[in-house]
């Protein structure tokens, strides 16, 4: 807890108005051993990064050299078993996966690789070609296993994708190029800028490219990092510029210019326009390194709700964003299992999970999402569909579901599912929100006889859980059942709405949960079943799809603490669908529109900023 004296006078700010989005900095970090140009690197941002080969200028030789980045300073790796320049990497995170590829050694076709490396964490080793040779190359990918290579010298539009075993040729770009910047996942990726310095951007949707807003500042030999709807590009060429521009899935910002002009460095891919990390470069094959962070650095952009520390070129000071979000659905990483009537959670639309539901029969399979890709990672102990969830993508609790109906509850800790203590009530189509270690879940249909079963088949009951076991607590005043919760709500504020209330009969109605008992509040517009949990907490809520009883909706409605305001709707009317994240950083995912979905919408509304000055 800070002090008196630390916080004394310090600026105190709102958000009421737009603010630059990717409002971030760039800082110096550690001095690479040597000064390289034209060589690559990944990683997962400003403090965990590698580098490796390039050009060493002076002596203007090939060096074989890797270094490892920890926000302080280089360490010396095993070295690659092929120097070269101006080559495309894949990896992941921190740096202990990846890939290098394709590359040169001096202009002209006799000196351009094909070969390509894997690292495993200790060594490198020669795995399967590119089929063309190129240099000037970029890439994307978060692993060793999944990458894609594009462009390259002599301009060439080639793309092709690692599968872990082999390079396929897929699409071309629609412009071919070398020397652009890149990031991103083999399944979406950005390019941007080439060897003419123009600023021509494409975006792969892990199929094909499109071209869509052009750079502000068109560049060669530019620096790129991050994730498809949230990314960096910086410096370039001709002139060695510092302009940093930020990507944001459909046009670019300028903001913070680096701290030194450069180009043709080693880049880093990072986690996302956030965090990233930038070093080597002409001119002078620098050896300076500079760190790309938003304070802090967990929560990424302004979201509104959010409190942060901010004012000056060092953020101090203390915010919280406000009003309706303006922004529309956007459509994200799709399924690899489309389901509807799953669990999920997740804290915005970056950092999702999707576990069980229905593909027409029950599943159990998992799979979580990066902002750009969903993954499949470990299965859920029992197989269920009308289950529910809340927590985070790497910390979650999975409860209740059928068929049968289920008590069993499950633990999520980034890697495994453990079972955990049973909730006190069998049920499915129940509502849920809080953390793994402080939840609760509401209502839901109970098993027929149970007690807490009411007429019309739909139940009352709430239980909160501690991280140890389960409670029941306050009844909801309304019956329901396929209600929809905010799921980044606490087990001291949230907020439930719609459902079903009796066979075929949906509600309008809304309750709030002050940690003791459930109020009403005022009505949702639209009547709705098969909700779900939604985006947001009890003060700041959206609200999207269900089924009205004769229709799927795409209706999207805003809870503002008070009241409820129609907002932007969802691209594709859905219900059964899982909704997570806040009401200005969330996503909705899966559901039912007759078939079962696997299409991802994301909502991201930028907070907006005004300050306050106080004593």
């Amino acid at each position: 807890m800070a002090t008196y004296k630390e916080i004394k006078g310090v600026t105190l700010q709102t958000l009421d108005e737009d603010p630059v989005v990717n409002a971030g900095s760039w800082a110096s970090g550690g001095n690479r051993p040597a000064g390289v140009q034209a060589g690559t690197g990944f990683g997962a941002g400003s403090t965990a990064g590698l580098a490796a080969t390039g050009n060493l200028y002076p002596p203007n030789t090939i060096t074989v050299d890797v270094q490892t980045y920890d926000g302080s300073s280089w360490t010396e790796i095993a070295n690659v078993n092929t120097g070269r320049k101006y080559l495309g990497a894949s990896g992941g995170s921190p740096y202990t996966a990846g890939i290098i590829f394709a590359g040169g050694l001096s202009p002209g076709p006799g000196t351009r690789y094909t070969n390509a490396e894997v690292w495993n964490g200790s060594a490198w080793t020669e795995t399967g070609d590119l089929n063309t040779a190129r240099d000037n190359i970029r890439g994307a990918g978060a692993s060793s296993t999944a990458a894609l290579a594009f462009g390259g010298g002599p301009q060439p539009a080639y793309t092709e994708n690692w599968n872990g075993s082999a390079w396929t040729e897929v699409a071309d770009l629609n412009t071919g190029r070398g020397n652009g910047a890149g990031f991103g996942t083999n399944t979406n990726a950005v390019a941007a800028g080439n060897d003419s310095s123009s600023g021509i951007t494409e975006l792969w949707d892990g199929s094909s490219w499109t071209e869509v807003a052009d750079l502000n500042t068109g560049r060669a030999y530019a620096f790129g990092f991050g994730v498809y709807t949230d990314g960096i590009v910086c410096g370039g060429e001709p002139n060695p510029k510092a302009q940093t521009e930020a990507w944001d899935g459909s046009s670019w910002t300028e903001v913070a210019d680096l701290g030194s002009a450069r180009w043709a460095g080693n880049y880093q891919n990072g986690s996302s326009g956030q965090d990233g990390l930038i070093s080597g470069g002409l001119p002078s094959a620098t050896t300076a390194t500079e760190e790309w962070t938003f304070p802090p650095v967990t929560q990424g952009k302004l979201k509104e709700g959010m409190l942060f520390l901010s004012g000056g070129t060092t953020l101090k000071g203390f915010g919280k964003a406000a009003g309706i979000p303006a922004a529309t659905f956007a459509s994200g990483g799709s399924l690899n299992t489309a389901r509807g009537y799953h669990g999920g959670a997740g804290t915005d639309h970056e950092a999702l999970l999707a576990f069980g539901g229905t593909t027409g029969t029950a599943v159990n399979n998992v799979e979580q999402y990066d902002g750009s890709s969903w993954s499949e990672v470990a299965e859920i102990n029992t197989t269920r569909a009308n289950l529910t969830g809340f927590g985070s993508s790497t910390a979650a609790i999975a409860g209740n579901g059928s068929t049968p109906t289920k008590v069993e509850t499950e633990s999520w800790n980034g890697s495994s599912w453990t079972e955990i203590a049973e909730t006190n009530f069998p049920r499915s189509d129940s509502a849920s929100a809080g953390t793994q270690t402080s939840g609760m879940i509401a209502t839901g249909t109970p098993v027929p006889g149970n007690p807490s079963l009411r007429p019309g088949g739909s139940s009352i009951v709430t239980e909160t859980w501690n991280g140890t076991s389960w409670t029941e607590v306050g009844d909801t005043n309304t019956q329901r059942l396929q209600a929809g919760m905010a799921g980044s709500g606490t087990t001291s504020a949230s907020i439930i709405a719609a459902g079903e209330d009796g066979p075929g009969s949906r509600t309008l109605n809304a309750e709030t949960w002050n940690g003791t008992s459930w109020t009403e509040v005022n009505n949702l517009s639209n009547q709705r079943g098969t909700l779900y949990n939604f985006m947001g907490n009890a003060s700041l809520a959206n609200a999207a799809g269900g089924y009205s009883g004769t229709a799927r909706l795409a209706t999207n409605e805003h809870w503002n603490g008070s009241s409820w305001t129609e907002i932007n709707d969802l691209s594709t009317a859905r219900n059964a669908a899982f909704g997570a994240g806040s009401a200005v950083n969330g996503a909705v995912f899966g559901g039912d529109t007759g078939d079962y979905q696997s299409a991802t919408e994301e909502f991201i509304a930028d907070a907006t900023l005004s300050t306050v000055t106080v004593s």
